[in-house]
């Protein structure tokens, strides 16, 4: 099996049993957000524990690389002061993904990383940076 192969099915199993899935009562942070011209839609919760991802929780519906791509942002942000997130870019999200995504499926793959770093850099009360193109 070669490598590529190895992540592709590592992201399908991130598909079909994604980490941190469901609903966070009591949320600090909650951003949603929809890609329109695929129709995935994700919504991230954060509870919020001395300036840290005190826990972390994701919802919504899409294709398999925006639903794994966000599951494995979710691990990857869980712990980490909230300062970081906010500096997250999509280098972070791609390199987590590990294979080659096409310029179709990019917006796929960012849909969670983009409403993470909106939600975050809303309670921080930070303006995103343009560079990431999500503003």
């Amino acid at each position: 099996m070669s490598a590529e192969e190895m992540y592709k099915e590592i992201i399908l199993d991130y598909y079909r049993r994604p980490r941190n899935f469901g609903q966070l009562p009591n949320a600090d942070i909650i951003s949603h957000d929809v890609n329109t011209s695929c129709g995935d839609e994700i919504t991230v919760q954060v509870l919020v524990k001395d300036g840290n991802v005190g826990n972390i929780r994701f919802t919504g519906k899409g294709c398999a690389i925006c639903m794994a791509s966000t599951s494995m942002l979710t691990e990857y942000a869980l712990g980490k002061p909230l300062e970081e997130v906010a500096k997250f870019n999509k280098g972070v999200v791609l390199g987590l993904i590990s294979i080659p995504i096409s310029c179709v499926r990019l917006k796929c793959a960012l849909l969670g990383f983009k409403v993470l770093k909106v939600g975050v850099c809303q309670y921080l009360g930070k303006q995103l940076e343009a560079e990431d193109g999500n503003k």
